[in-house]
């Protein structure tokens, strides 16, 4: 076997990438009437913490021993999430009515694979889902008052082109990006 089909098996991406299909159209299915930027959080958001559980394998010691590069496989893993996660919802939505907007979903995919790439080097991989969802959870019953401080905490939900929810996603992408590239999944 190839090592990209060992890799793709011991991350569970087969499963993984059905978890995200099905996400997307369980969120889209009850909400296709009032499709907004929370549904489309939503789906991402559950899209890739089921994707995030893959970003360790079985065994961290042994994925660190290979004589491979690590950190050029690790990126290219978890920017494969962000885009098969934006991609699929961005399919899924085609079927409705209402749709969010591109730069939208680019946005929420950053800053979302940049928590869940934060989380599996914290926590460990198994646990990559934990703050995508929190943050979300946080953000949805955050008051839309206006503030920059709500801005901040809900930027999942923003519009798009609010320039504190594009700058909170791209700096947790990056430092999500970086920190797994370079560190990978918590022993």
């Amino acid at each position: 076997m190839r090592w990209t089909l060992l890799y793709a098996r011991s991350r569970q991406i087969p499963v993984a990438a059905l978890a995200l299909v099905v996400c997307a159209f369980a969120v889209w299915a009850p909400a296709r009437g009032s499709w907004s930027a929370l549904y489309a959080a939503l789906a991402l958001a559950a899209g890739i913490a089921v994707c995030a559980t893959g970003l360790s394998g079985q065994d961290p010691e042994l994925d660190r021993t290979a004589a491979i590069r690590w950190p050029l496989r690790r990126l290219a893993h978890v920017v494969l999430v962000g885009v098969a996660a934006g991609a699929v919802l961005l399919a899924v939505q085609e079927i409705g009515a209402a749709q969010v907007a591109f730069s939208l979903v680019a946005r929420d995919s950053a800053g979302l694979l940049g928590l869940a790439a934060l989380a599996a080097t914290a926590f460990g991989g198994q646990f990559g889902w934990t703050l995508p969802l929190v943050w979300f959870a946080i953000g949805a019953f955050t008051p839309q008052d206006g503030s920059v401080k709500a801005k901040l905490v809900s930027w999942m939900l923003q519009p798009a082109g609010t320039p504190e929810a594009t700058w909170t996603a791209a700096v947790l992408g990056a430092a999500g990006l970086l920190a797994y590239s370079l560190r990978g999944g918590r022993r």
